[in-house]
């Protein structure tokens, strides 16, 4: 067996780190393990049966939809067929849909339309949030009943900021307490810390090739899904060998040669 090369000496292995750092680490890692797992399911809840209409199930068709469009119906329709199809009963949804597809006649908007999405819509969309569409007259709401060409350019930046900013800040942190973990070979540990951020620039960049080019939408699942595994190794290993695995020989080596490590620092 080739023999390792030593410890570098800014190296501090978990065991070595005082109590308080580890139970800060441990507490990180458990509410980042929380919001991880709770944007996961946002995700899927938003983009899940936007191309198939199967809402079990995130897919290349959903994320094409989301994205280019569908080339067919209206964003309206694409909305309340996808993220807001909860928002509102199945026949107020139907009601508009049907509404869409008969040409968006005024009197059946007035009649009909409107009394739904004053009950049901308003509170979101009356024009307050510049990020969400004004649904507060006819012809604002006509606007969204034109052909879905999925999300918009404007849309995409202002998400793409807060993706680059959050997602940086989440894996420079789970990366920094994984920095403490004794990973062989090293180079396996560096490529793991890397890999997350060329995963959220294939993300990111993706979402507008996409709008071009149709199978860019395979490199946004490809780059969530590493990103995912990414944050899960990163995760389990850190808080296993924080509280559950034995200092490696060398870490023990070096804090004495034969002592227990873990009341070192």
């Amino acid at each position: 067996m080739a023999e390792q090369p030593p410890l570098h000496r800014l190296y501090h292995h978990y065991s070595e780190l005082p109590y308080s750092v580890r139970i800060l680490y441990t507490a990180t890692l458990l509410v980042l393990g929380m919001a991880y797992l709770f944007g996961l399911i946002y995700v899927f809840h938003t983009y899940a049966g936007r191309g198939t209409g199967n809402k079990m199930m995130l897919s290349y068709e959903d994320l094409v939809v989301a994205y280019s469009g569908s080339g067919h119906g209206s964003r309206l329709e694409s909305a309340l067929q996808g993220p807001m199809s909860n928002m509102l009963p199945s026949e107020d949804g139907q009601a508009i849909i049907a509404w869409v597809k008969e040409g968006t006649d005024r009197a059946t908007y007035d009649k009909t339309i409107k009394p739904i999405l004053d009950k049901r819509c308003m509170g979101c969309h009356d024009g307050s949030n510049p990020h969400l569409p004004n649904l507060s007259s006819y012809d604002n709401l006509k606007k969204v009943t034109e052909q879905d060409t999925g999300t918009d350019v404007f849309t995409l930046v202002r998400v793409s900021h807060i993706h680059l900013f959050g997602l940086t800040f989440i894996f420079f942190i789970v990366g920094m307490m994984f920095s403490h973990a004794y990973v062989r070979p090293v180079w396996l540990k560096c490529a793991i810390v890397a890999l997350p951020y060329l995963a959220i620039v294939m993300d990111v960049s993706s979402w507008y090739f996409t709008k071009l080019f149709h199978p860019f939408a395979w490199v946004v699942l490809l780059a969530g899904a590493l990103m995912g595994a990414c944050f899960a190794f990163m995760w389990v290993v850190t808080m296993y060998q924080l509280w559950f695995s034995p200092p490696p020989a060398m870490v023990t080596a070096r804090a004495g040669g034969g002592g227990d490590a873990r009341f070192v620092g």
